[in-house]
């Protein structure tokens, strides 16, 4: 291993820029999370902010670091809110809430946690199987629908104004060539630093902190600062579409250094054009209705989650 551009110690990753030491290299991925929290004004000193959590290396990564941009910043930090979904996926999700809280009791931020269980009628184990059977869904597009459905609407029962979530480079290069595979223009329109087109009132704006970095970079962050991390992927992830653009993505990037980020700054240029042209697409739309069975935002009487949870209703009523 070389050593550190900036000092005489042994280097721990090599970036595009150079190999860096421990130290400097934790400097330097800090510094670059806040530089992106203000270069997008992600973050706004009258905001309320809840966290999206798992327990996993990016959510307890951007955890920690938006606690510590509000202290930086001399903001209130004792609002931060943390808030975890529980699928229902067994041997994995019980885990990562184990490490989620500890990490939140050593650094005294509120968890809350929600189920889909609960919330929903049955764990995603339980849902798989039967919604499947009549859609042929994969458990990746349940989950995902209910999953943002749960953190949308506890994001605004804790009164936040602000939802962050834990995405990094390769999670929003993956989003952007799946997208683009698909034309699903508008969809792309709602991507970047801070989601949506425009701000509604129905749900609570999501930014992304991570936005510019790495899965690697944040893999050994959360190493090097020694927090007790499940380091392994949820078990559907396999059967996912993601998952194909994402090992297709690992490929080119270990053979052209630099893909990644090339796609997602090339991205960030196209952005606006893609947002303005959502805008005024229909002078006349003002955003989302209002779902006829739960009150939450849709785009149509009735919500992708309680679509989901009818079949999954009757399916059991049979």
């Amino acid at each position: 291993m070389s050593k550190c551009d900036k000092c005489e110690h042994k280097s721990v990753i090599m970036l595009q820029h150079g190999p860096l030491c421990s130290k400097h290299f934790v400097s330097y991925f800090e510094n670059k999370v806040f530089k992106t929290i203000q270069k997008f004004k992600l973050i706004n000193r009258d905001d309320i902010i809840c966290v999206a959590t798992s327990g996993g290396k990016d959510s307890l990564t951007v955890l920690y670091l938006v606690k510590q941009y509000l202290k930086r910043q001399g903001m209130d930090s004792t609002t931060l809110t943390a808030l975890a979904i529980n699928e229902g996926i067994a041997d994995y999700r019980e885990k990562t809430l184990e490490d989620l809280r500890k990490f939140c009791n050593d650094y005294d931020v509120d968890l809350t946690v929600a189920t889909f269980e609960e919330h929903l009628g049955a764990t995603l184990d339980e849902a798989y199987p039967k919604i499947n059977k009549i859609t042929g869904k994969k458990p990746c597009n349940i989950c995902g629908v209910w999953r943002r459905y749960l953190l949308n609407k506890y994001a605004k029962k804790l009164g936040a104004t602000k939802l962050v979530t834990g995405h990094n480079m390769d999670d929003e290069s993956q989003a952007i060539m799946m997208n683009m595979c698909k034309a699903n223009t508008s969809l792309a329109a709602k991507l970047g630093p801070m989601g949506g087109v425009a701000a509604h009132e129905g749900f609570t704006r999501r930014i992304k902190p991570l936005y510019l970095c790495s899965e690697k970079e944040t893999r050994l962050y959360t190493f090097l600062k020694q927090w007790k991390v499940e380091y392994t992927e949820c078990p559907n992830v396999i059967a996912s579409y993601r998952a194909e653009i994402r090992d297709s993505l690992n490929q080119l990037e270990e053979k052209y250094p630099g893909t990644k980020n090339g796609i997602v700054k090339s991205f960030l240029d196209m952005l606006p054009l893609l947002q303005s042209r959502e805008l005024n697409k229909d002078s006349k739309y003002s955003g989302p209705q209002t779902c006829a069975l739960c009150s939450e935002p849709s785009n149509a009487t009735e919500c992708n989650a309680c679509k989901l949870k009818t079949i999954l209703d009757g399916v059991n009523n049979e």
